[in-house]
């Protein structure tokens, strides 16, 4: 068993008298995808910046890249890629004079070899001469994940990397991101969406600061203690359905899905009480059902305290 890429301790970080980050435990392995979830404000960005150094907990205490997080931040940085939100690079400057802008930055040996070799594994290479300014928002993603990735990080960090880009650009985002993990590459990732963090090895689930759950996203599933049942029916009925199910007892979310309902609680028996009534009726259809992960992140959010 090789040692964990990042392992802390007790992290924390204060603003002022509010604990954004209020003292946890993690540990990520190398070539893992872990993703970081939560509402806003939840303490995503701030927890993956103390991980990589690029921000010094005020609390807590680990290391990232053989590295410790409060005295050799310098040198843990030297070593990560990072990918903000919002598109950063030179909008004025074609794709591979940003690139070579960023090489430049890095001061890579070779580095018109190296810009040369990531245009063409982003499939940017036919646009090499385009303003940046020009690409639309998938293309301006391939081009932030190739100058994040154009020094060869052990370490790559994207905050919400996907927002506003379209379903195909997600999923070939993520292709890649998978490659570059299957290569040793470590990434930690905040995301908003279900199905991004369904293809992390490992996620994390943050709110008000605090960790809430960390695990496979089958460990967090199963470690809410959900119940759930999905009833299908015509859609005027399941609309009242909704509105007759909602805090009942042992009903703790009724979710519509256009005509299905996604109904959960966290005593099974309970909750089996609560539909018992409806059941017999001959058009609604009822089966039960794994809750989802939204399921499983709702009910931590509906537990969480500020």
């Amino acid at each position: 068993m090789t040692a964990p890429v990042i392992s802390v301790r007790g992290l924390t970080k204060r603003y002022g008298d509010k604990a954004v980050v209020d003292g946890f435990d993690l540990d990520v392995e190398r070539g893992q995808i872990h993703g970081f979830l939560g509402p806003n404000g939840s303490g995503k960005t701030t927890t993956i910046r103390m991980l990589c150094g690029l921000l010094v907990p005020d609390g807590g205490s680990g290391t990232c890249l053989g590295h410790d997080i409060l005295t050799q931040s310098w040198e843990i940085k030297q070593r990560v890629g990072y990918m903000t939100q919002r598109f950063s690079l030179y909008e004025d400057l074609t794709i591979r004079e940003n690139l070579d802008f960023v090489a430049r930055l890095y001061g890579l040996a070779q580095r018109r070899a190296m810009v040369t070799e990531a245009l063409d594994r982003l499939g940017l290479a036919a646009r090499s001469g385009q303003l940046a300014g020009t690409l639309s928002g998938g293309w301006k993603q391939r081009l932030a994940l190739a100058a994040c990735v154009l020094h060869k990080p052990d370490l790559l960090l994207l905050d919400e990397p996907t927002a506003g880009v379209d379903p195909k650009a997600r999923r070939e985002f993520w292709d890649e991101i998978h490659l570059l993990a299957e290569g040793g590459m470590t990434v930690l990732v905040s995301t908003h969406y279900m199905d991004e963090a369904e293809r992390c090895h490992r996620i994390a689930y943050l709110a008000y600061g605090k960790l809430l759950a960390v695990g496979s996203v089958a460990e967090v599933v199963r470690g809410s203690g959900l119940s759930t049942w999905h009833v299908s029916g015509p859609e005027r009925r399941i609309g009242a359905l909704a509105r007759d199910l909602a805090g009942r007892p042992g009903v703790e979310m009724v979710a519509p899905f256009g005509a299905t309902l996604h109904v959960s609680g966290p005593d099974a028996t309970a909750l089996e009480a609560a539909i018992a009534p409806f059941r017999a009726e001959a058009t609604l259809r009822w089966s039960v059902s794994e809750p989802s992960l939204e399921d499983a992140f709702i009910h931590l959010m509906a537990g969480a305290q500020p």
